[in-house]
């Protein structure tokens, strides 16, 4: 277990992520209780909310994050991220990636994968997600500010892994649990904890030593690599190989021509 307190390079010591871990029946929103303590001036780097139950979770681009009462974990983390500049976000995106990836893979075996930019798939269905918050300047009091001239004060990390569910809602593609996978039930309190200690090491590895060796990790891992991929961009619907991704998280394919894509500009056509 990480020690309470860690020395840092960079600033004084503070807390290893998973300290304090509060952990809640039910809550609308992990992340909304999050931003609540940052709000009332409560915030501590590494504390980690865990919730039984999330009534209103939230996915990536606005979508919902549903869950099994009791059956995964579902669990947001307040990280400062000083000394990394905002203009680093991916890279702090990258460094949960591997980490999810990293304990996922112990229980799963190595049909784990990161699918771009930080959705963790086993073989072809998503095991887990996660939905990163940057809070910039005086956004922390409810006023936004131009964000190329801002600190970057917070992130709120958003983690939803499917731990013991193994009946999903018919509209989710694709879903998968470790129970589904392995046939074991496991402890979701054990486990939150333990992913903790996994990103707490490379959120220090980040921090400390720099990108290269995560990055290279995530590159390694990552889900259809060097294979044929449908996707779709606004009416267009084309096949393309899945090259790499660039340092600053843009997926580039290869399809007669080199492309490169945003977050949010391409769809995955499965």
């Amino acid at each position: 277990m990480p020690q309470p307190f860690q020395k840092s390079p960079f600033g004084p010591a503070r807390n290893a992520i998973g300290l304090p871990f509060i952990e809640l029946q039910s809550v609308d929103s992990t992340n909304n209780y999050a931003r609540s303590l940052l709000h009332e001036g409560l915030a501590q780097h590494g504390t980690t909310i865990f919730t039984h139950d999330q009534l209103a979770g939230k996915g990536q681009r606005g979508k919902v994050w549903a869950t099994e009462k009791g059956a995964n974990i579902i669990l947001s983390m307040l990280v400062k991220p000083e000394p990394l500049q905002l203009i680093q976000q991916f890279e702090l995106s990258v460094c949960l990636s591997v980490a999810l990836h990293e304990f996922f893979m112990n229980y799963a075996g190595e049909n784990t994968k990161i699918k771009w930019p930080n959705d963790l798939y086993w073989q072809d269905r998503k095991a887990a997600g996660i939905l990163v918050e940057s809070i910039v300047g005086s956004q922390v009091s409810g006023v936004s500010i131009n964000s190329n001239v801002a600190q970057w004060e917070w992130t709120i990390v958003g983690i939803g892994i499917n731990i013991n569910q193994t009946i999903f809602p018919s509209g989710l593609l694709n879903p998968v649990s470790l129970k589904q996978i392995t046939g074991k039930s496991f402890d979701v309190i054990v486990l939150a904890k333990e992913f903790c200690v996994i990103f707490n090491k490379y959120f220090l590895e980040l921090i400390t030593d720099g990108f290269d060796n995560i990055f290279s990790h995530y590159l390694h891992h990552l889900y259809k690599k060097n294979e044929i991929v449908k996707l779709k961009k606004g009416n267009r619907a084309f096949e393309a190989m899945i090259k790499t991704v660039s340092p600053s998280g843009q997926l580039v394919v290869q399809h007669g021509v080199e492309e490169e894509f945003n977050f949010g500009e391409i769809e995955w056509i499965f």
